[in-house]
This record gives structure tokens, C-alpha cells and sequence, in this order.
């Protein structure tokens, strides 16, 4: 995990998640990151130096698109033992300050984390690129997390090295695996799994999904989307 790709992917919330109004378009102002513990404990000594420097970039970047902020935006590191190493989630909301001295600031809605893997994002940059191939990411929400998916070929499953991690104990290790056709298509497909896969309620070994597709894996389902 490097900074730089903390900057890029915390931009890129900062553009998701903005919103228009009469004549201003409003950005959110408050910016959470989440790291696995190993990424956490290599920041110590120059974690609050990078939460400014990212501030910073954020502000900039505001600035340059004409972004309204209610306030400055601010930057924190939380650790969340469920990332593994190399994986960065991002939380964004719209925090508006206290209308008076001593009154609490008032919360935004708390949206969805988006989980980043900086490891496979790397691997996918250096890869030679392919004119014949359209470039689409795979999405799975589960809950409140979402998993965004670069690769060809990603797995799903209770095991950490799935490249989705599902913690229900009726998930295979390595229940499922999602592929990419070079038309930038999705499908799952059965890895032999236990309990089977469900897409929108039906039992399936291997099948083409399209955005809000509901898949089911175990006990655990979760929205399928698309992502160019």
C-alpha cells in the first residue's frame, strides 16, 4: 500500500459521492481510511504528516474541479483487522460544522466502505495492455462493503486468500470464482462448492451476470454491479 494510490482512490470518492445543488455541487468533508493491521503499524511515526498531506490533496483537487467543501476536508486511519495486507477501504461522508461554539458537528449518513486493493491494482497496471479487451470491474456489496474486483479472474470464499472474503461458515474456502471476458462480460462459476451458488434465486454451476444481479453463496448474498 503507498500513498499515492491512498490520494488517487480517495479523489476518485471525493468525485463518486458528490452532490449538486442549486448552483454549487457539495463534496464530502470528512474521508475515513481503513488498513489491515501490518499496512497501520508501518505508517507510525508519519501517520498525522500523511492524514495533512492527504487534506491537502483533497483541498486541491476541490478547488481545481470548483468544488463547494463545508469545510476543510480531514483525513483518518482506522485499522480493520478484516483487510488484509495490500487492501484499503475508504469511508466518505458530508460532516456540517456546529452552527454555534460547543454544539457537536452533525454526521452524515454513513455510506458504503469501499475496499481497494492496491497489490492486484499494481499487478493489473504492469500488465501489457490488450486492445482487444474492454476494461470493466467487477462490484460485491455485501452489507455495508463493497469489493471492487480488477482481475480476469477473481475468487470468492471463507479462505483469506480469496480475493473476496465472505465470513459465513457455509461458504467453501473457495466457493466461487468471477471471470471477465474480453468484452469486459462477467460470469460466476461453481468451484465445486458445497451449498452451490443462487443467481436471483436460482441454482446455477456457471452463468453470465449483469448489474443487480443477486447472488446467493452459503447464507450470505450479495449485489452484483458493474463498474467501466
Amino acid at each position: 500500500m503507498q500513498p499515492v494510490e491512498l490520494a488517487r482512490k480517495l479523489v476518485k470518492e471525493m468525485d463518486s459521492h458528490k452532490s449538486a445543488g442549486v448552483a454549487r455541487v457539495y463534496v464530502p468533508n470528512e474521508y475515513t481510511v481503513y488498513l489491515s493491521g501490518k499496512d497501520r503499524t508501518r505508517l507510525e511515526g508519519y501517520e498525522r504528516s500523511l492524514e495533512q498531506e492527504l487534506s491537502g490533496y483533497l483541498l486541491e483537487h476541490a478547488r481545481r474541479r470548483s468544488y463547494d467543501l463545508l469545510t476543510r476536508p480531514t483525513v483518518s486511519f482506522q485499522t480493520d483487522e478484516r483487510l488484509r495486507l495490500g487492501e484499503f477501504g475508504i469511508q466518505a461522508r458530508m460532516v456540517k460544522p456546529p452552527a454555534h461554539e460547543g454544539e457537536p458537528a452533525q454526521q452524515g449518513e454513513e455510506g458504503h466502505t469501499m475496499v481497494y486493493s492496491a497489490l492486484r491494482e499494481n499487478q493489473v497496471a504492469e500488465a501489457p495492455p490488450q486492445r482487444s479487451q474492454v476494461a470493466t470491474r467487477a462490484v460485491v456489496t455485501v452489507d455495508d462493503r463493497r469489493y471492487v474486483l480488477d482481475g480476469e479472474r477473481s475468487t470468492i470464499g471463507r479462505s483469506r486468500d480469496a480475493d473476496c472474503v465472505l465470513r459465513d461458515p457455509n461458504v467453501s474456502r473457495h466457493h466461487a470464482e468471477l471471470r471477465r471476458s474480453p468484452r469486459g462480460e462477467w460470469t460466476i462459476a461453481d468451484l465445486g462448492s458445497t451449498n452451490g451458488v443462487k443467481v436471483n434465486g436460482r441454482r446455477v454451476g456457471s452463468t453470465r451476470l449483469k448489474a443487480g444481479d443477486q447472488v446467493t453463496l452459503g447464507t450470505t448474498t450479495f449485489r452484483f454491479d458493474i463498474e467501466q
